[in-house]
């Protein structure tokens, strides 16, 4: 089946069964992008999408997500070489301009000079600092250390000019993972100034590896984690069970929110089912499967971890606007 881009007469069906009740009118995003399709580079995941995507086009495209609520959010660019950085950071800055209950996060290169970085922030009145692995100067990316793309420097600004700062971690076990355990803890201990954000539920894209780390950081008062495209409710469980309700953010992590399927744990890793890797058609002998939203799904699991750790009424209010809120102090 082809990827596509568009609203289904299910979709709306789903949300007002499934997430209707659910989903409080306001909502703080925590982990979305803004961009212009040609900041994605050669490797755009969402080609059949708006070709811009400013803050006015996300508004319509969350109204798919979530009809009728109120969005402002945490938004950061896709610049992910070197070559579209730049421009990714000035469109986000301009458009995150317009709207004085949304924040913007930098996107930086570990080869960047921290005063540069400072100077960036302030200019252009950025909250946080966005990483990624693909600055990795390791040959396989997906392996590195988080210094290698999270330079102590950059976390120094950061605790200076009390930032936060978004971290997408890699190697195979996530947070499951000794050596991220250890760095996340000595980043947080040295710059108690800083707000890290763990995104994908700490990479619990398969939730054991949440599970079984998570616990090591019980006790960090500058860390919190978002929700974003994290599509099983084992990790958010874990998190706030181990960290509380408190430090859960919800994400959508738009764009990635409207491409259709969702993230499976198998074995002690995970596999991305796509409109476009699946014969939906043929999957399942016993009648046709309709794949939902990845942002949907991410919802459904995050009602679930919410009812089964029995949060009130006030608590998803606050994983859905008031933690992000008041982490930044918006």
């Amino acid at each position: 089946m082809p990827k596509t881009w568009e609203l289904r007469d299910y979709d709306r069906e789903f949300f007002a069964k499934e997430l209707a009740d659910f989903v409080p009118e306001q909502i703080f995003d925590a982990h979305a992008h803004l961009y212009e399709s040609a900041h994605w580079g050669s490797k755009s995941p969402v080609e059949k999408g708006p070709a811009v995507v400013s803050l006015e086009e996300f508004s319509r495209q969350m109204a798919w997500l979530t009809p009728g609520r109120r969005t402002s959010g945490l938004f950061f660019g896709v610049g992910l070489s070197e070559q579209w950085r730049n421009a990714s950071n000035q469109f986000v800055a301009q458009e995150v301009a317009k709207d004085q209950s949304s924040r913007g996060q930098l996107i930086i290169s570990p080869k960047q000079d921290p005063e540069m970085v400072r100077q960036e922030v302030r200019t252009n009145k950025f909250v946080g600092l966005k990483v990624y692995h693909t600055f990795s100067n390791r040959k396989i990316t997906w392996d590195s250390e988080i210094r290698d793309f999270l330079a102590e420097e950059h976390v120094r600004i950061a605790h200076e000019e009390g930032l936060a700062i978004t971290l997408h971690m890699v190697k195979d076990r996530a947070i499951a993972d000794p050596a991220n355990q250890e760095q996340i803890r000595y980043y947080c201990e040295k710059y108690p100034n800083i707000k890290m954000i763990l995104a994908h539920a700490a990479r619990g894209f398969n939730p054991f590896h949440t599970m079984e780390g998570i616990e090591t950081l019980r006790g960090l008062g500058n860390l919190w984690c978002d929700c974003s495209a994290v599509t099983e409710a084992g990790g958010f469980e874990a998190i706030i069970e181990a960290l509380g309700h408190e430090r859960l953010l919800w994400g959508s992590d738009f764009p990635i929110s409207h491409l259709r399927g969702r993230c499976v744990a198998i074995g002690d890793t995970f596999l991305w089912l796509y409109e476009d890797t699946v014969d939906w058609g043929t999957v399942a002998p016993h009648g046709k499967i309709h794949p939902l939203f990845v942002g949907h799904e991410s919802l459904r699991a995050l009602k679930l971890a919410a009812r089964r750790m029995k949060l009130s009424d006030s608590q998803i209010e606050d994983v859905f606007y008031n933690n992000g809120r008041r982490m930044l102090g918006v």
